[in-house]
């Protein structure tokens, strides 16, 4: 079969739900006997760490007993031996009510952090943006199959689903204001995302013993991690590269390496499938055109309010921190706990998805 003849014509193969997307289905609550010191570990991480019974400072060396199983396990995932957003916003939810439905009054987190209830806001607001965009998903095999058959009408539809879905996708990323305090984020959880690429966490890496003799560097769980928007962006043929910076590019792309591995090809495969910007550029179809740029532009919405969300949750503490200490730096030098300059990629990434909108007339 060729994976690339047509997107999710196969769902299955690339691990991808009809119904969630890229969210796993039904994660385990529960795991093998061999995994149970690690699973009771994880459960009782905060009170562990309020208790002081985890260390109070970063090790540069991770022990042997836990770096050598937790690299062969994230080898045969495909995945690098930190934790991402995978980990932590996919595969980490459950329904109180197993017959109810997907909403945040009826789930919870499998696995939390210290900051009482800002670990489980941020991850299942994080997980109900994905539900929300996830519905486009379906549509994929529609898109190019209006491509193929130059069906202007359907194709319109199609697009006119999409952008639906991403404004939904913006509605439930606003619940992250009711849901989540930006002390607790920035001061608490924010720690347990960092990771060590780029960080003054640890600046030189981490050793994992028996593994590596020498430092290895991997960035924090972010949502450029998240293969949603990054699906949207292949679809549409939105290109983060600029003649001034290659960088946001460079670094979306590195970002798919923390995605599952069957996420990753899907994405492969959308990309490069047949554009679907230079039919519609092609097509002399201004409702067309006017279809497809409300994609776009659903797209510039919620990546200019990701910017607000940062300025309120990341900027601002940042700053009143400096502040506290007599210090004073820039805000584009605030890193992500991806590792990158925060406002700086996301403005990029806000501009040049911008530069994809059609001329209408």
């Amino acid at each position: 079969m060729d994976l690339l003849e047509n997107p999710l014509e196969h769902p299955e193969k690339f691990h991808i739900s009809e119904d969630l997307g890229f969210i796993l289905e039904d994660p385990l609550e529960e795991l093998p006997d061999r995994y149970q010191l690690w699973v009771k570990l994880a459960k009782n991480l905060s009170s562990l760490v309020e208790k002081g019974q985890f260390r109070k400072e970063a090790e540069q060396v991770l022990p042997r007993n836990i770096a050598v199983p937790f690299c062969d396990l994230s080898k045969k995932l495909g995945l690098p031996p930190i934790m991402v957003y995978a980990d932590c916003v996919l595969a980490n939810w459950k329904k109180k009510d197993p017959l109810g439905s997907m909403t945040y009054d009826n789930m919870d987190t499998l696995f939390a952090f210290p900051g009482g209830d800002c670990s489980k806001g941020f991850f299942l607001v994080s997980l109900l943006v994905e539900k929300a965009a996830a519905s486009a998903m379906k549509i994929i095999p529609d898109i190019f199959e209006a491509v193929r058959k130059k069906n202007l009408e359907s194709l319109k539809e199609s697009l006119q689903s999409v952008a639906s879905s991403v404004s939904e996708a913006h509605k439930m990323f606003q619940l992250v204001h009711e849901h989540v305090n930006p002390n607790d984020f920035f001061n608490v959880l924010r720690v347990f995302l960092a990771g060590w690429k780029n960080s003054s966490l640890l600046p030189k890496g981490l050793i994992y013993e028996g593994v590596s003799e020498t430092p290895m560097e991997f960035a924090g769980g972010s949502a450029a991690q998240s293969s949603i928007m990054q699906c949207f962006d292949a679809l549409l043929g939105i290109q983060h590269t600029t003649e001034n910076d290659e960088k946001s590019a460079k670094y979306l792309e590195e970002m798919r390496n923390y995605m599952p591995l069957p996420h990753k090809i899907f994405l492969e495969a959308v990309a490069s499938h047949s554009s679907v910007r230079d039919f519609v550029s092609s097509s002399g179809d201004t409702q067309l055109k006017k279809a497809y740029n409300e994609c776009v532009k659903a797209l510039v919405h919620i990546r200019n309010y990701h910017l607000q969300v940062v300025n309120k949750y990341i900027i601002t503490p940042s700053s009143e921190q400096e502040s506290a200490k007599g210090q004073k730096s820039s805000d584009d030098e605030v890193k992500g706990t991806g590792g990158t300059h925060l406002l700086v990629f996301l403005r990029s990434v806000r501009d040049t998805t911008k530069q994809a909108l059609l001329e209408e007339s």
